[in-house]
């Protein structure tokens, strides 16, 4: 194995807390439950970069029968990044840990322009990260083929020679399927444990 391909969020960088749901909640206002679902419903559009924030939000909204003015708008947005921008510095650490192995790195997440613009001005880890597959600037997002494999050919190895490493077992399952090693990230420690035997 000589690659290692990050998913972010669940692994690197935490999932929404219940706190960061609650405050996005409040400020779209109406019922919780059909909220997250227009959230979900309309995210994969806004992750590819098919949509923009605001164009992502009038349509969650429209689901909703909420309205929407420029002013809740730009709220929605300014939650929805702090909901998603909480650090896990173990997992950062390691990443440090795998470059001086020698491992060549590389980053899949499924993210909108918003969040990546954000992540690449507040996170000078991203550096080492020799490819970053971000969805809204590669047209396609975890699980679907052509995420990894725009991937694997950035990366330049034969695919069983990178390891694909996601909180989500469906993404890591779809992986395996062009030829990625999986592994269904639950800790850095175990990660860690499970490449301690291997070398680039």
């Amino acid at each position: 194995m000589k690659a290692v391909l990050f998913d972010m969020f669940g692994v690197i960088a935490r999932v929404q807390s219940a706190e960061s749901q609650g405050a996005l909640e409040r400020t779209a206002g109406g019922d919780p439950d059909h909220f997250w679902e227009a959230y979900w419903a309309q995210r994969a559009p806004y992750d590819r970069g098919e949509l923009t924030g605001p164009g992502y939000w009038q349509k969650v909204c429209a689901q909703l029968g909420l309205p929407l003015d420029a002013r809740l708008t730009a709220d929605l947005i300014a939650a929805d990044l702090a909901s998603w921008s909480e650090i896990d510095q173990h997992t950062v650490d390691l990443l440090g840990h795998l470059a001086d192995r020698g491992f060549v790195l590389g980053l899949l997440s499924n993210i909108p322009e918003e969040l990546a613009a954000r992540y690449e001005a507040t996170q000078p880890w991203l550096e080492r990260f020799a490819v970053r597959g971000l969805s809204c600037r590669i047209g396609s997002a975890k699980p679907e083929a052509a995420a990894y494999q725009w991937c694997i050919r950035e990366l330049g190895l034969p695919p069983e020679e990178i390891l694909f490493v996601d909180d989500r077992a469906d993404n890591v399952r779809a992986a395996r399927e062009v030829g990625l090693q999986g592994h269904v990230f639950s800790s850095p420690e175990d990660l860690r444990a499970a490449l301690e035997a291997v070398s680039p």
